[in-house]
């Protein structure tokens, strides 16, 4: 009897380790969404984009999952956590790979971190369309995005407009390793700089697309710089960063806030005159063309090597015009 008794607790046991082993492996092989039921004549593509929690991205799914449906396509959508979390976006490109998709399309946090994956993806024949955001390689068969340093240019004219051509003014940009991090900023420095030697640009940080980072960042400079005429924001969470800055030091209506992108805060912010106005994107193109194109491609249909998605100026005077409410996602 007490024998039995031993062999139902080590069997028990051993049932406990294999159950803890089981959800182990699980979890290790959770690095992205599984690959969902594919129908014969349907293509699988993963879109691997920056993140979710912007406005933006949904929007950009939005815009990929008609275009999907269009296609014939089945799609997976997903993005890392926070848009500072290079590692676990190459993670949820590296299961993309695993799963064998017919295409790719990936929106790089970091434009060279990437590469040996998606060299992978080639070697295989698996076509990689980038978009909001390319890498610094040849492999992507095109890039669906906006022009991000005209964009941003028309960002700093208008900035310039509003503060008379002079004054401090600083920036908070989302990142430093992206190519849109890099071209908005660039973008916008430049056009200054050419444009209106007068207006000195005092600092520029990076706050990861994180608006409580962007926030800290915005009212560092704010303190640092008490006669700061204007302030840049070159995506959502910058923006709605610098927002939150002004607000909390009673900086609203001395300070020009200028963003990037759109969303209900951003939006709420220009109504009520605390931003003067933004640069919009079109994420539902952005999306429809990267599905579209990789179709495109694995069909060997010829794809244009850059797909321009526009952008628009939007603030109190067309916000609510027809073809600004198009482009604007909430």
């Amino acid at each position: 009897m007490m024998m039995n008794r031993k062999c139902v607790l080590l069997f028990m046991f051993l049932v406990v380790l294999l159950l803890v082993a089981c959800g182990e492996e699980g979890d290790e092989s959770n690095q992205g969404e599984a690959q969902p039921d594919v129908g014969e004549d349907e293509l699988f593509i993963p879109i691997i984009s920056k993140g979710f929690q912007h406005q933006f991205w949904q929007a950009v799914r939005q815009g990929a999952e008609q275009a999907a449906a269009e296609y014939g396509a089945v799609i997976t959508f997903e993005g890392p956590e926070s848009e500072a979390n290079v590692d676990r976006q190459i993670d949820m490109l590296r299961a993309a790979l695993d799963n064998q998709p017919d295409a790719i399309g990936f929106a790089a946090l970091d434009s060279q971190a990437s590469i040996p994956i998606l060299q992978q993806a080639e070697d295989s024949g698996i076509p990689v369309v980038a978009f909001d955001s390319g890498v610094d390689s040849e492999i992507p068969i095109t890039t669906a995005s906006t022009d991000n340093k005209a964009a941003s240019a028309l960002a700093a004219e208008r900035m310039a407009e509003l503060i008379d051509g002079e004054g401090q003014i600083g920036l908070i940009v989302h990142d430093q390793t992206s190519i849109t991090g890099v071209d908005r900023r660039d973008g916008f420095v430049e056009y200054m700089e050419e444009h209106f030697p007068a207006i000195e640009i005092v600092d520029i940080q990076y706050g990861g697309g994180d608006h409580l980072n962007s926030t800290d960042l915005a009212k560092t400079i704010l303190l640092a710089y008490p006669d700061l005429k204007g302030f840049f924001g070159s995506n959502e969470g910058s923006a709605i960063g610098i927002i939150n800055a002004v607000n909390e030091l009673n900086k609203a209506g001395e300070v020009v806030v200028v963003g990037f992108d759109s969303g209900d805060l951003q939006m709420e912010a220009i109504r009520s005159g605390v931003m003067a106005g933004a640069v919009t994107q079109n994420p539902v193109g952005i999306g429809y063309e990267t599905v579209k194109a990789a179709v495109q491609a694995v069909k060997g249909e010829e794809v244009e090597e850059m797909i321009d998605t526009g952008f628009f100026w939007y603030d109190q005077s067309n916000i609510d015009d027809e073809d600004i409410q198009a482009a604007l996602y909430e």
